[in-house]
């Protein structure tokens, strides 16, 4: 299927600072795309550029083939956006909002009452036509605010962080709204940097940070191509987790890397079962009492981890990757840990070699 929207080497400044660097992605018809990347990646740039409220400094932005930058007023009647912020107005009620919304987009005024019957239907706010939308709950102004970017029927949603500010329930509630917008034909854009929490909605996730795109794919291709370890997760009492991670590390079991998060001690390693084994048998010798244990696959935080530790090592002069190295060795990486780590990046052999040589 050909590109519905197609960046082409996209750059954007923003008061002579470089936001979007060099953006080149296509996007297809009825897919949900998530854009992830944490606050000041570049995400609303990104986004805004789509729909020409910001020109770019250089490149193409394409819609069907079209420079999107020629052909505004198709844009406005194809795009619906949902921003981080609440575009309704708070004084009026919610069937005058939605009426108000279509009538800006044109619509019909017999096919206004059709639409908002329906989209109040489906954002499940039926009832609550003659409530002012200043008296809605958080959850529910965010529902209303995106019944309103639909008033025109876009071919193309483009949600800003959607579900900001949302309790966890709330966030659910939301994430299953878009995805029925998807099903009944309307292609999806959605940012956010809760990760772990679209990566389930999107068909496809492109990772932003720093204002490059470091990545575009399937989240199953990206955990497949950058979380080869498994993740076991210990809760133990009293958690004497800097003892145990160091027998575990006398028994030379496979640790890529040790945290402990939240009274948590989590490992990752591309043996599991084994590690897991070793864990067991180190807890029972420090009669440790476990609370917990579970092993689980690494989330997509574990894949903007390593994608944004590329694009760091890519930005280092030698000896920056100096330091690294020792960095690396004092956390128990060996040498061919290391050596590999740095050449997946992109690191020339010879100049790893060099600099691994320098450190002894």
């Amino acid at each position: 299927m050909g590109a519905l929207i197609s960046y082409q080497s996209v750059f954007k400044k923003l008061s002579g600072k470089t936001i979007l660097s060099n953006i080149t992605v296509d996007i297809t018809q009825n897919e949900v795309f998530g854009l992830i990347g944490p606050s000041g990646a570049g995400k609303t740039t990104f986004l805004r550029c789509m729909i020409g409220f910001y020109k770019i400094n250089k490149g193409k932005i394409l819609f069907n083939g079209k420079d999107i930058s020629r052909s505004e007023k198709e844009i406005r009647k194809i795009f619906g956006f949902t921003t981080q912020d609440n575009c309704f107005y708070e004084k009026l009620t919610v069937w005058e909002n939605l009426v108000y919304f279509g009538r800006l987009y044109n619509v019909p005024l017999k096919q206004i009452n059709i639409t908002a019957t329906n989209l109040l239907k489906l954002v499940e706010l039926s009832g609550h036509e003659k409530d002012l939308a200043m008296n809605l709950s958080g959850g529910m102004q965010r529902r209303l605010d995106l019944a309103c970017s639909l008033m025109h029927a876009p071919k193309i949603l483009i949600l800003d962080e959607p579900t900001a500010g949302l309790d966890p329930t709330l966030r659910k509630h939301m994430l299953e709204l878009i995805k029925k917008i998807n099903q009944s034909g309307t292609t999806i854009i959605i940012s956010s940097h809760l990760l772990n929490e679209i990566e389930h909605l999107c068909t496809r996730i492109g990772i932003i940070n720093k204002g490059e795109l470091l990545k575009v794919d399937k989240p199953s291709a990206l955990k497949d191509q950058y979380c080869k370890d498994e993740e076991v997760i210990l809760e133990s009492f009293p958690g004497k987790y800097r003892q145990i991670v160091a027998q575990l590390k006398k028994m030379k079991v496979p640790l890529n890397y040790v945290k402990v998060d939240d009274h948590r001690l989590v490992i990752y390693t591309p043996q599991a079962e084994l590690v897991l084994k070793f864990l067991l048998r180190v807890i029972d010798a420090m009669h440790e009492k476990i609370l917990d244990v579970t092993v689980n696959r690494p989330s997509l935080n574990e894949v903007f981890a390593a994608l944004t530790e590329k694009q760091r090592i890519r930005g280092m002069d030698e000896d920056k990757v100096i330091d690294y190295m020792k960095a690396a060795l004092k956390k128990g990486y060996n040498k061919d840990q290391i050596r590999g780590t740095l050449m997946k990046q992109g690191w020339p052999e010879d100049a790893v070699n060099a600099a691994l040589f320098k450190i002894g």
